[in-house]
């Protein structure tokens, strides 16, 4: 999403690259290439203009660090600015002290309001809390039918009375269900509506009248850019938002949302969709939000997308295998499924620090890579896959291996070798004689960092051993080993 940010702001630390120190003088240039990143971004300008002008008089009262260049010393000051005008710090939903906490879901038609408020009410599981989805949506074709079927797949229970009902009545109905079965949580799902549209605007602040919530979430299309803010800021002044929710922010959208909303509107973003899975919904940090900006990775919630899909005891087995060269074929398999469970290879990437610069063309190639070795390795006997070394002798399994996965004798061969060597390497990182590695089947990605080894599929230098969160690393999972629900990423 803000590749083109990211570029744009990469020309602007280059303006400053072989200076002493900074000055009133060599910072105008990178100034106008800040203000130009950010108005492509679709920044609203009154913010540009500010952040601007805040970022020069932080620069030109900045202290002169030892040892700190100019061009990273000027980063740190954009960085600082960015997480203070998305907000600063992360903006937690609301949870009443008596009875249901009440989220009203509002916003313009097709933002993707209905999967929003199936996402949060997922989320809000995977908390504990258990959650009540009301369908007050009687005028869109099949709205109801979305959500009830959204329910059944995330196992949240949906209130509903059908399309002939009233809205307001069903939100009341809704909310009193959930106080008689002590629901925790209740989301009401309201229609789409124009901010031009009086009447439905006017029907929205009855059932917020009737029900009292304690958010009204406003769901944005992050591609609408700036315009996103101006929303915002439309609907806190007729209904009275507490906060937004930004959808689509994995698209092709310039970034511009998510720099105005908090400024323009007043009301902080406290959620954003990253893609089209009901599990695609993160809450939204502005200081991690900053560093994806900026091109450095946001490792903590790659961490958190890890222990939500890696079991600690699985990755303490899984561990002792990789340091006993005990690592086979359908563990192998295992860690390619959970990166599937984590979200897109190109999603994780984006999280890595110094991974952010892999092309599109690369990462399609890396998945169809991944698809590649899966498919060999279905094609093998249980005996195979537990022991590799099988293959690495026998010709004529290879072949039949290719035969029936409809892949070269050549690729076959290729990810037995790699995998051997990959094994005898993760045995050797775990006495810490080996400087980086790669996955099998998973070259020609070229080199992001340099040097030898790299990520699972990125053929080029990554992560060093030890790095937790990797094989080899490892120490990550202990860390986790009193948290209540035992879960570590020690395996990844």
């Amino acid at each position: 999403m803000f590749d083109a940010l990211n570029e744009r702001l990469e020309g602007a630390w280059k303006k400053l690259r072989g200076q002493d120190k900074i000055s009133d003088a060599n910072i105008q240039e990178a100034l106008r290439e800040v203000r130009r990143a950010l108005l492509e971004a679709d920044v609203s300008l009154q913010v540009v203009k500010d952040f601007v002008a805040e970022v020069q008089t932080r620069a030109q009262g900045a202290e002169v660090i030892s040892g700190v260049r100019p061009d990273q010393q000027f980063i740190k000051l954009v960085y600082d600015q960015l997480v203070e005008v998305m907000g600063e710090t992360n903006a937690p939903l609301a949870q009443a002290e008596d009875g249901p906490t009440i989220v009203l879901m509002a916003g313009l038609q097709g933002t993707g309001k209905t999967t929003a408020s199936a996402k949060l009410a997922l989320h809000l599981r995977k908390q504990d809390r258990s959650t009540l989805l009301v369908a007050t949506d009687v005028y869109r074709p099949a709205a109801i039918d979305q959500l009830i079927t959204l329910g059944k797949q995330i196992n949240v229970p949906v209130f509903e009375l059908g399309s002939d009902a009233n809205p307001v009545e069903i939100a009341r109905q809704g909310v009193a269900r959930a106080r008689e079965e002590g629901i925790d949580t209740v989301i009401i799902d309201t229609a789409g509506r124009l901010q031009i549209d009086q009447d439905m605007m006017g029907e929205l602040a009855q059932v917020k009248e009737m029900v009292q919530p304690h958010e009204v979430l406003l769901v944005v299309d992050a591609m609408t850019g700036q315009e996103a803010a101006n929303l915002t800021r439309t609907f806190h002044e007729q209904i009275g938002v507490t906060g937004a929710i930004l959808t689509k922010m994995d698209g092709d959208t310039r970034g511009g949302a998510a720099l105005s909303v908090r400024r323009i509107s007043g009301q902080p973003i406290k959620f954003i969709g990253v893609g089209e899975k009901v599990e695609a919904l993160q809450p939204f940090f502005p200081d991690r939000m900053a560093s994806r900006i900026l091109g450095m990775g946001d490792v903590l919630t790659l961490v958190e997308k890890a222990q939500e899909e890696v079991d600690f005891a699985e990755a303490e087995k899984m561990q002792e295998k990789i340091l006993s060269a005990q690592f086979d074929f359908d563990d192998f398999l295992k860690q390619m499924r959970l990166l599937k469970n984590m979200g897109s290879l190109g999603g994780l990437m984006k999280l890595i620090p110094g991974m952010g610069k892999i092309s599109s063309d690369q990462l399609e190639q890396g998945e169809v890579q991944l698809k590649r070795s899966e498919a060999m390795i279905n094609s093998m006997t249980k005996e195979e896959r537990k022991n590799p070394e099988i293959l690495s002798g026998s010709p004529s399994r290879r072949k039949r291996v290719a035969q029936g996965s409809g892949h070269s004798l050549n690729d076959v061969s290729k990810l037995v070798s790699d995998f051997q060597r990959m094994r005898t390497m993760m045995q050797q990182m775990g006495s810490g004689q080996m400087p980086g590695m790669g996955m099998p089947g998973m070259g020609g990605m070229g080199n992001p960092f340099g040097g030898g080894g790299g990520m699972p599929g990125m053929g080029g230098g990554g992560p060093r051993p030890g790095w937790r969160g990797y094989p080899g690393g490892g120490t990550a999972g202990k860390k986790k080993k009193k948290d209540k629900k035992k879960k570590g990423f020690g395996s990844l």
